[in-house]
């Protein structure tokens, strides 16, 4: 897992930095996030990775699936990675590029686990504290979990702030 990440990190941070310039972060967040579902399907992986076809074939082939989502700079992207044979990387470059895009917009996403339902007054008041904690716009998920037994677990990427009852009883 880790040698995806390294090796699609400088596709991942070249898309970025020319959306970013271009100003079409949104555009081209869809667009990865398309060819990235395209790759990653169960039956277009043994396509992509089928050694009978060109790149040329491969990269028609993610580009029919984005039909007029692709400019011609997403094209030519889809392209470059289909010509170093990296179009199995599309997966892990569509979620690097949604991580480096919410970093610039200051958002982020946190898993919220609980023992009971919170109602939207509370989830408000955790989404408040948890954006002046983290600096950061706070998009809340939340799931129940009884085995917790009581208090919350919050994640956010490498952040894990663990107030369960379980944990607790654990120490």
């Amino acid at each position: 897992m880790a040698e995806l990440n390294t090796v699609a990190r400088p596709y991942t941070k070249a898309a970025f930095e020319y959306a970013r310039d271009k100003g079409s972060l949104d555009q081209w967040s869809q667009l990865l996030s398309l060819a990235a579902l395209a790759a990653g399907d169960s039956l277009m992986a043994p396509v992509l990775s089928n050694p009978a076809l060109s790149a040329e074939q491969k990269s028609d082939l993610i580009l029919s699936v984005l039909d007029a989502q692709a400019d011609e700079a997403g094209k030519n992207f889809v392209r470059l990675l289909a010509e170093n044979g990296r179009l199995s990387l599309l997966p892990e470059i569509s979620v690097q590029f949604e991580l480096l895009k919410a970093n610039l917009e200051r958002k982020v996403d946190v898993n919220l686990t609980t023992a009971f339902p919170l109602d939207d007054a509370q989830q408000e008041k955790l989404a408040k504290a948890l954006s002046s904690k983290l600096g950061r716009e706070v998009k809340l998920t939340s799931k129940v979990d009884k085995s917790i037994i009581g208090g919350v677990v919050v994640r956010s990427d490498d952040l894990v702030i663990d107030g369960s009852v379980r944990a607790r009883l654990a120490k």
